[in-house]
Formats: structure tokens, C-alpha cells, sequence
């Protein structure tokens, strides 16, 4: 398919369309600017843009867009939405999210404040696989030990965005994990390992310097029961034992379903239908975002848009190619294409979603492992979203701090130290390809 830049346009009005109503809304004021017009209504009219801009038929039109709607790599990735969803909601319903707070917060010792407040927090978003939960929980613990130790509090919440962005980029039931293997056709627990190999070293240097930053104190924290933790151990471990995602889900969710039934008064099999429906009902915008980007990106596949963009990075690129390091030059290409959309959208899932097949594409003709390529989509993804004045993330923390945006940037330190971690692995030598792609 020869390149085609006007195949690109439906994309560049889903984009100014999506951006220029966050500029809009933020010109008045408005809380969460960039999420007052939802994406899946955003992406409407490119879709129709990319209609009338395909050639054959309406019907074969029609019928290319459906094709990338039904593509099984979507689909599967729509279900495990669902499924993860479905688990989140239970577990949070059945207690696991306290019981998992105050655990982590009982086990903070004075000295260590601002690391166990990092580390539990990572802990709770690598449970919930959702950043934006984890802040809304333990953004207004972080108000209260600023409160009782005296720490600076732009420091103290800006490491739980930190820690919430660490375990939102490892968690097997994260949307952008889910969104990050299945374009790149790897598995969830080898794309774990090869981000852990990247995250480690940039959590450890961030607890290095929180330990330097901070003075001892009292953690406020409150009772907990163990049982109501293990359906997050348990979907943890399993998933890391290699078992298929959707039956650790699956299996998560009738763990977390029979404590709630068990231990939780009044908690009834009526009441666990609920909010398994609730978890759907919660991964709604995502999974029609993914069902509709499928169609757009069939589409302008199939007019040269996407061998367009792919010309584009090879130029870019095009001195490391010279000098033999295809590789480095897939790897800063598939990094730098999210973390620029990233900044347009103001958020991670899309940016991945739009960025997915791009970087697919990369990867298979430099040579990059489809591990490596999942990961990097979603470490870059995280950077920019978690350092975003305007991003869901920053601007959520702020409004529990009552602080500016522009005073969290700074001291969200594992989001500056992930990225630099991430680019020296790049700078240092290609990553060999150790395994094939399993869609």
C-alpha cells in the first residue's frame, strides 16, 4: 500500500477535536478540561471523515471499517476490559481496597514515611490496575501525613502520583497494559518482566532519594482483614504463573465474590451481580474507544496512512539506520510517536490505542521484540501522562491537595526517573529478540 498522507486526516480531527475542546473548556475554568467531550463522541466525526475518504463501494467502505472493529486482537482486548473491570468493582466492594491500604499503611515504619507511603501506593495500583482509584484513595492519606509530619506536601502527593503511576504501568489488569500487549500480539507476564526490568532500577533511585527527602512520623492507619487482600495476591501471582488472563480474571473475581459472601454482612449473590455489572459498566468509554479506533484505524490502514506515518519515523531515524542500529531506531521511533500523541490527547489508553498499530508495524520491520515494544509504548505512556498539568492524574491529586498542577510536576519524581531509565536502555544496545509474537 504506497503512503498516503491525506489518509491521516480523520485522525488529525479526532485529535483537534478532542484537544480543542480541553483548550476550550479550559479557557473557562472548567474542572478536568480535557474530559468534558468523551473520546468515543470525539472520534465520530473522523470516523466519518475516514468514510467518504476510502475508496470502492459505501458498502466496502462499510465493510473495511467493521473488519477493523471485529479484529479479533480488539475484541479480545474488549473482553478483558470487561473482566477487569468486573474484578476491580467487586474487590473494591468486598473491602479489598481499605483492607489493602491500611495493611500497607500499618506496615510503614516513622522513619520511612515518604518510601512505604511509594511503595504502598505502587502496591494498591498494581492491585486496582487503575492510577486514577489509587490517587483518589491515598491523595487524601498523603494530605494527612504532610498534616502530621511536617513534609512538604507537593512532596508527599506528588509520590503517590508516582507510586500510582509505578503500579498502574506494571499491572496485569491495567487498561494500558491491556491495550499495550494486545497491539503488540505478547504476553502480559513477559511484557511485565521486561517492563520490571526498566521500573526496578527507576522505583529503587526514587526511594533512594524520597529516604533523603524525608524526616520521621506517625502514618495514620486503621483496621484491615488479610482475607479481604488475597484476591489481588491471588490475580497477581497467577497472572505471573502465565495462566491465560481472562481465567485470571475470572478466577479473581469468584475469589473476591465468595469473601465478600463469606466475611462481608449482607453481602449477597444479588449484590455481587451488581457490581460485576458496575465493573462493565465502568470500562463502557474505554471499550467503545477500542471498538471504534479499530474501525478508524482499518480504514486508513487500508489508504496508505499508517505506511505514511511509518515513512515518517524511518526518516526521523534514518542516521541510527545508516549506521546499522535499526533497532534503537525502531525503539526511539515506537517511544517518541506515543509520548507525542500522549500530549495531544492527555491520555494514556488513547495514545496507545492510536500509537498500537504504528508501532507494531515499527517493531516487525526493525527488529524489535514485541516485549519490548509493549513495554516501551506503555513506560512512555505513563512518563508523559503522570507529568501532564492537565492529565486526569495531576489534575485529580490537586484538587484533593488544593495545589496548582504546575507545583506537582517537580516532585513527581519516579515519572522523570522512569523516563530516563527507560531512555538509557535505549542508548545502551539493542534488546535481543527472545521469543515470538503470540497474535
Amino acid at each position: 500500500m504506497p503512503a498516503n498522507p491525506v489518509a491521516l486526516l480523520p485522525l488529525l480531527l479526532f485529535l483537534t477535536i478532542f484537544i480543542g475542546s480541553g483548550l476550550y473548556y479550559q479557557s473557562e475554568a472548567m474542572e478536568f478540561a480535557f474530559y468534558q467531550v468523551q473520546a468515543p463522541v470525539a472520534i465520530l466525526p473522523a470516523i466519518v471523515l475516514a468514510i467518504v475518504l476510502a475508496r470502492g463501494t459505501l458498502n466496502q467502505r462499510i465493510e473495511t471499517f467493521i473488519r477493523g472493529v471485529g479484529d479479533s486482537t480488539i475484541i479480545t482486548m474488549c473482553l478483558i476490559y470487561l473482566l477487569a473491570g468486573a474484578f476491580a468493582a467487586v474487590a473494591k466492594a468486598v473491602g479489598g481496597v481499605d483492607a489493602t491500604v491500611n495493611l500497607g499503611l500499618s506496615l510503614i515504619p516513622g522513619q520511612l514515611v515518604l518510601p512505604g507511603l511509594f511503595l504502598i501506593t505502587a502496591f494498591i495500583a498494581t492491585a486496582m490496575g487503575t492510577s486514577m482509584g489509587t490517587i483518589a484513595a491515598l491523595a487524601p492519606i498523603a494530605v494527612g501525613v504532610a498534616d502530621a509530619t511536617g513534609l512538604s506536601l507537593p512532596l508527599c502527593v506528588g509520590t503517590v502520583i508516582g507510586g500510582a503511576m509505578l503500579g498502574d504501568n506494571l499491572s496485569i489488569i491495567s487498561d494500558t497494559t491491556i491495550a499495550a500487549t494486545r497491539t503488540q500480539g505478547c504476553e502480559m507476564r513477559d511484557k511485565f518482566r521486561m517492563n520490571l526490568a526498566i521500573a526496578l532500577p527507576a522505583a529503587l533511585l526514587t526511594l533512594v532519594w524520597l529516604f533523603l527527602q524525608g524526616e520521621g512520623g506517625v502514618v495514620p492507619s486503621g483496621d484491615y482483614q488479610i482475607v479481604r487482600v488475597l484476591p489481588y495476591v491471588a490475580v497477581f501471582l497467577l497472572a505471573l504463573a502465565g495462566l491465560n488472563v481472562m481465567l485470571v480474571l475470572f478466577s479473581g473475581i469468584v475469589l473476591a465474590g465468595v469473601v465478600g459472601l463469606v466475611g462481608v454482612e449482607a453481602y449477597s449473590l444479588a449484590q455481587l451481580s451488581k457490581d460485576i455489572y458496575a465493573g462493565y459498566s465502568g470500562m463502557q468509554e474505554i471499550l467503545l474507544l477500542s471498538l471504534l479506533i479499530g474501525g478508524l484505524g482499518a480504514l486508513m490502514a487500508s489508504e496508505g496512512g499508517l505506511a505514511f506515518l511509518a515513512r515518517c519515523v524511518d526518516r526521523l531515524t534514518q542516521g541510527l539506520q545508516r549506521r546499522g542500529q535499526q533497532q534503537r531506531a525502531g525503539e526511539l521511533g515506537i517511544s517518541g510517536a506515543v509520548a507525542l500523541i500522549n500530549l495531544c490527547t492527555a491520555n494514556n489508553t488513547v495514545a496507545i490505542l492510536i500509537s498500537g498499530p504504528l508501532a507494531r508495524d515499527i517493531a516487525e520491520r526493525q527488529g524489535v521484540d514485541a516485549r519490548r515494544s509493549a513495554s516501551l509504548l506503555d513506560i512512555f505512556s505513563c512518563v508523559v501522562q503522570g507529568l501532564l498539568p492537565y492529565g486526569a492524574q495531576v489534575l485529580l491529586a490537586s484538587s484533593i491537595a488544593g495545589l496548582s498542577p504546575l507545583l506537582l510536576i517537580g516532585q513527581i519524581h519516579y515519572c522523570w526517573m522512569l523516563g530516563l531509565a527507560a531512555l538509557v536502555t535505549i542508548a545502551l544496545g539493542p534488546v535481543r529478540r527472545l521469543a515470538p509474537r503470540v497474535a
